[in-house]
């Protein structure tokens, strides 16, 4: 099958070395002409994925028509910042390939989750669906491997791909509950900063699993309230997902939280960090749509407060460690 893999970072890198070890024909596009050029000619990723090399199989190209040229599928792998514009060049070429995002989070200024952003452009019947759960790219691109959830509003299409998608090394699930799949990958970036602060203010272990299984029903409320189903998140694409931004050392967010606990301010820590953490981009919106729907997110809504420069981190797990005891 020919794949266009739009956007060349490392997740989106990692998916089309992941689908080119599966036997699929791979165009993958970068916006930026040098590092096409650059991945062209040393045959790696050196900025996103540096020391493995890209198969054959994967022709790069900074030019869009190029790369969508014969596609069956296009996969959409930029941050959900990047999701619009693409779906705008893709709408004014007059796409009708099906297309798949893997971009978590919730859209800078209007708050839309990624299927909501795609149904304004594309229009509610284009043939689509997500990608979601635990998946850290550079271990997808070292063929080791995962399990991941096709989630879409149209049951028979998140089957249909999953089966044409699915290989030994990257498992597909299909799911008909794009909302809550969507929830999960958004919200539990925000939730693996405040997982990154407790651990780097040495609460340890007992703190770390009450963050993550409150921060759960958080994601869950949130879900339900948008129209989402709460058992979609204790699978991959929920729980999953959790566990592995909260614990996992490649986690970018985790990290986020990490050095927000040394009382490095937010500008250092993103400026060190080099790639986008969409957990800082996301909280915001995640708390805007908390309060429009009255939904409880007092682990959202801590995070928030230490990243908009409200209170420090420290003082924000002990207030929420000070709150009134409650049934679960």
């Amino acid at each position: 099958m020919q794949i266009a893999v739009l956007g060349a970072g490392a997740w989106g890198t990692a998916l089309a070395m992941s689908y080119a070890a599966g036997g699929h024909a791979i165009r993958l596009w970068t916006l930026d002409e040098k590092h096409a050029s650059d991945m062209r000619a040393q045959r790696i990723n050196q900025h996103y994925l540096p020391g493995l090399t890209l198969s054959d199989n994967i022709q790069i190209s900074s030019s869009l028509d190029e790369s969508l040229q014969d596609a069956e599928l296009i996969l959409i792998v930029t941050p959900v910042a990047g999701l619009r514009p693409t779906l705008t060049a893709l709408h004014q070429r007059g796409n009708k390939v099906p297309v798949l995002w893997a971009c978590k989070g919730f859209e800078s200024g209007s708050g839309l989750l990624p299927h909501e952003v795609v149904a304004e452009i594309l229009g509610a019947l284009h043939p689509c669906g997500a990608l979601t759960g635990p998946s850290f790219a550079a271990e997808v691109a070292r063929g080791m491997p995962c399990a991941i959830t096709l989630a879409s509003q149209d049951a028979a299409f998140a089957a249909d791909w999953a089966a044409r998608l699915h290989h030994p090394l990257l498992r597909l699930y299909a799911n008909g509950d794009v909302i809550g799949a969507e929830v999960g990958g958004a919200v539990k970036n925000v939730l693996a900063i405040a997982a990154g602060i407790s651990d780097g203010l040495g609460y340890g272990l007992n703190a770390r699993a009450a963050l993550m299984t409150r921060g759960l029903a958080e994601i869950a409320r949130l879900a339900e309230a948008l129209g989402g189903r709460r058992e979609t998140l204790m699978g991959l694409a929920g729980m999953g997902d959790l566990i592995l931004t909260c614990t996992g050392d490649l986690s970018r967010n985790r990290r986020v939280g990490l050095a927000l606990a040394e009382g490095k301010a937010l500008p250092e820590v993103l400026k060190e960090l080099g790639h986008v953490a969409e957990g800082v981009l996301t909280c915001e919106f995640v708390v805007e749509r908390a309060n429009r729907l009255q939904v409880e997110m007092p682990i959202t809504r801590l995070v928030h407060a230490v990243l908009s420069g409200q209170i420090p981190a420290r003082n924000a797990l002990e207030q929420l460690m000070a709150r009134d005891p409650r049934h679960e």
